[in-house]
């Protein structure tokens, strides 16, 4: 086996303490591992559905990452069904960001496809660009606009015009606790703040699937429990979540599955995997 196949095992209400993560499915450079969340109360009824109606399905073809002859992403397949969240984990330059940007459209993958609904996701598209939102790095933040300023131009961008941009921007920046913050200028916060406004970008906007890089980046414990907080709710409404990150707690506490990128497993897992 080449590829790593996640696979979701959901265990609503099962205390976090009494289940152990086993294993799913393995190759030689990566694996899956389910993981419990118990934060939240598992509902699809209120899953986000795009303008047509559709449902939509986040899913990586064997994906991989090359230039010249340096590998960045080695090949990895897998599948993220609405109103559930998969983590990326993996030591430093195992391909954890290339393979979100290959998710979210940013790069094109030297071998394999990643698809949303089926079809190619290419940034280029509308369709693609109004599913998804994605925060992989800081913002090109404009120094004249302020906090508030920013969120309320990017809900404005995607349709959400007058009062509703302003609602939006206002709810964003509730959720994380920045609302102290909505008159300063970039260059006024510190650099826990300048991440959390970072990570307000992406879900003051409207979106099917949320893909974010290690966003719990210089916060302390409260703030990355806003965070946790924040992408819950947005997978409770039916988003389909993809995140980066080396805290286990928010791992625990937001992933249905998780992938490791970068891990040499045996043989002899493999074929025992594959038997089951």
């Amino acid at each position: 086996m080449n590829l790593a196949s996640v696979r979701s095992i959901r265990r609503w209400g099962s205390p976090k303490a009494q289940i152990s993560p086993r294993t799913l499915s393995a190759c030689s450079l990566c694996c899956a591992d389910a993981v419990p969340r118990t934060t939240r109360v598992a509902t699809l009824v209120r899953a986000s559905m795009r303008e047509d109606g559709a449902v939509p399905h986040l899913e990586a073809r064997a994906v991989s990452a090359s230039i010249d002859s340096e590998v960045l992403l080695a090949p990895v397949s897998l599948t993220v069904k609405p109103g559930t969240a998969l983590a990326v984990q993996g030591r430093n330059g195992s391909g954890k960001t290339t393979l979100l940007r290959i998710l979210s459209g940013q790069l094109q993958p030297t071998d394999g496809q990643a698809l949303l609904d089926g079809h190619p996701i290419d940034e280029r598209n509308r369709g693609a660009r109004r599913a998804i939102s994605a925060r992989i790095g800081l913002p090109a933040f404009a120094r004249e606009l302020t906090a508030h300023e920013h969120l309320r131009f990017i809900a404005t961008t995607w349709g959400r015009t007058g009062s509703t941009a302003t609602d939006a921007a206002d709810a964003t920046m509730k959720a994380l606790g920045i609302t102290e913050l909505r008159n300063r200028f970039v260059n006024e916060l510190s650099s826990g703040q300048t991440q959390l406004l970072s990570v307000a970008t992406a879900l003051v906007r409207p979106f099917d699937v949320l893909v974010v890089d290690e966003p719990e980046q210089r916060l302390d414990a409260h703030r990355r429990d806003l965070v946790v907080a924040a992408l819950s709710a947005q997978i409770d409404r039916g988003a389909s979540v993809v995140f980066a990150s080396h805290n286990a707690d928010m791992v625990h506490s937001i992933a249905d599955t998780t992938i490791t990128l970068g891990e040499q497993l045996g043989e002899q897992l493999g074929e025992q995997l594959g038997e089951q």
